[in-house]
């Protein structure tokens, strides 16, 4: 079983606040280095000072960002010999369905997918020259299920899952390990956010952005590809596999439920 102790260095995204921020402090806690990274440059000074990270402001969406990131974090850890983990972290919401916009598609997709799949580009031939290396892309259960009222970000989410379940496959035997975080409902901005199904997402109870900081740690330890900070989304989604009908009927009557308390 990997030792997360061997990780020396990291790098997380969407790190100014939430789970990003919680996430890379866990990790300075355990002795790690770190850099954070988010499009929120002056938040992001304030979190790196509090928990002893190095900020690297900017967009880790675009081609052009993660590989700014990547090659600025490689300096910064020179002495250590590269970056050991990468938490792809930044995501974002549209709170809509079948009207989005492609622009909202665009959106999600460069922030919660593309983001990620370029991150991995940039990393693994890196990490199959070096002899292994993780990354840890946040999706979340709704990637594993679905996230009823906001289509982009559940088949965002999903491809996010893919992805981390494809490069598992792919790469694990050559030393590169690659998971998915899956939570239900996080104190965080998005779930703020959620309106009428915030009352869905929580009815699991609602972890502090710190507690999925402690499952990620806990998961890092292992190399299972789906960290589960609510134990519960484990048997919905096996639920979900074993009769997806009777799955999607009960989905179907949680949004007839929405649609009568939004009338």
């Amino acid at each position: 079983m990997p030792d997360p102790t061997t990780i020396r260095t990291a790098v997380v995204t969407g790190a100014a606040r939430g789970i990003g921020a919680a996430i890379a402090e866990r990790l300075v806690a355990e002795g790690i280095r770190v850099v954070v990274n988010d499009v929120d440059e002056a938040v992001l000074a304030q979190t790196a000072a509090a928990i002893g990270a190095v900020p690297l402001a900017g967009d880790a969406a675009s081609t052009d960002g993660v590989d700014r990131l990547v090659a600025a974090a490689l300096q910064e850890f020179e002495d250590e010999g590269g970056i050991d983990l990468f938490v792809a972290n930044a995501g974002i919401t549209s709170g809509v369905g079948l009207e989005a916009s492609d622009a909202d598609w665009a959106r999600l997709l460069e922030v919660n997918l593309m983001a990620q799949v370029r991150a991995a580009r940039r990393l693994v031939p890196m990490w199959l020259e070096s002899g292994g290396g993780r990354l840890v892309l946040t999706a979340s259960a709704a990637g594993l299920l679905t996230m009823l009222g906001d289509l982009p970000y559940s088949v965002t989410k999903h491809g996010s899952v893919a992805l981390a379940e494809w490069l598992a496959a792919t790469y694990r035997h050559r030393g590169i390990i690659v998971q998915a975080v899956c939570p239900l409902g996080v104190d965080t901005r998005i779930l703020e956010q959620a309106g009428p199904l915030k009352d869905l997402l929580t009815r699991d109870g609602t972890l502090s952005p710190e507690d999925v900081a402690e499952a990620v740690w806990q998961g890092l330890h292992g190399e299972s590809v789906h960290i589960l900070p609510h134990p519960s989304v484990r048997q919905y989604y096996a639920g979900r596999a074993a009769d997806p009908d009777a799955w999607l009927g009960g989905m179907s009557k949680i949004q007839q439920r929405l649609e009568r308390a939004s009338t």
